[in-house]
């Protein structure tokens, strides 16, 4: 799934877990034996030892559980210094500096893509979609304690008084979310995982992949209003949604005005099935 129809390159992380490598990054997602087959660990790159310290002791101020990690886990994660803090939605947050084991083979990347791999950097591997046990504890912990920023919300009524609710954020670096979050019945902690192509066309090479092979398509290609874009949707082996997109938008905090969209897509998207 990873190689063939992603693209990712792939590589025995440590314990004989499976790391997909998107860029020069040893991997930037390991896929571990386990029983939840589901969203269990979110990581986030402070930059530098002092900034990471300055963060752990914000989040301790503001009223989370912050932990630091053995050296063997922080060497298992590929970075020098650990910290970690756990959602009120069952995902353990990871904090981080000194990533390690970086190469120059731009992340050995499947032969199937048509442009020049996925869009990361200082942006990370592009965006996950928890859902909330509690909407509003969910959105104040995220932003809050978390510390992310608003981005906008989407709030789409779907039949009459029903309505599909979602809220956006962003950390310093600006993509248009790193993290949303809704209330919605759902059998899977992790409503979906975000990546983006740097080239419009290996989403549409992607999406077709998938048809090919049989997986099921959740969504069929669309754009976003809010963060413009481009995407589908298919299922994961885990049963979560995979949504591979192109061009969306980064956020420049001082010229930024939130809104409040009544569609989550404004064209296509067309749903096959649920997440």
């Amino acid at each position: 799934f990873a190689e063939n129809i992603v693209g990712a390159g792939t590589v025995e992380a440590a314990g004989g877990a499976l790391g997909l490598r998107l860029d020069a990054h040893p991997w930037r997602i390991v896929v571990e034996q386990g029983a939840d087959d589901d969203l269990t660990h979110a990581g986030w790159d402070l930059g530098s030892s002092a900034a990471l310290d300055d963060y752990v002791a914000a989040l301790r101020s503001r009223g989370a559980t912050v932990r630091e990690e053995p050296a063997a886990l922080a060497q298992a994660r590929c970075v020098e210094r650990l910290f970690s803090a756990a959602d009120p939605n069952g995902v353990t947050h990871e904090f981080f500096c000194g990533r390690t084991g970086l190469t120059n083979d731009g992340g050995a990347l499947s032969p199937i893509l048509r442009g020049d791999g996925f869009v990361t950097g200082d942006l990370g591997i592009g965006h996950i979609l928890p859902v909330s046990r509690d909407y509003a504890e969910g959105v104040a912990w995220y932003q809050d304690v978390l510390g992310l920023r608003y981005s906008d919300r989407i709030r789409q009524e779907m039949a009459p008084g029903i309505f599909a609710d979602a809220t956006f954020f962003h950390s310093a670096t600006g993509r248009h979310h790193s993290l949303a979050t809704g209330s919605f019945p759902s059998p899977k902690r992790l409503n979906h995982l975000m990546l983006e192509y740097r080239d419009m066309t290996d989403v549409g090479l992607a999406c077709d992949r998938a048809k090919k092979a049989g997986i099921p398509i959740v969504l069929e290609l669309g754009h976003h209003p809010n963060d413009q874009m481009f995407s589908f949707y298919m299922r994961t082996p885990s049963g979560f949604g995979l949504e591979l997109g192109h061009g969306g938008v980064v956020i420049e905090d001082g010229n930024w005005e939130p809104q409040l969209y009544d569609v989550m897509s404004d064209w296509g998207h067309t749903r096959n099935m649920n997440m």
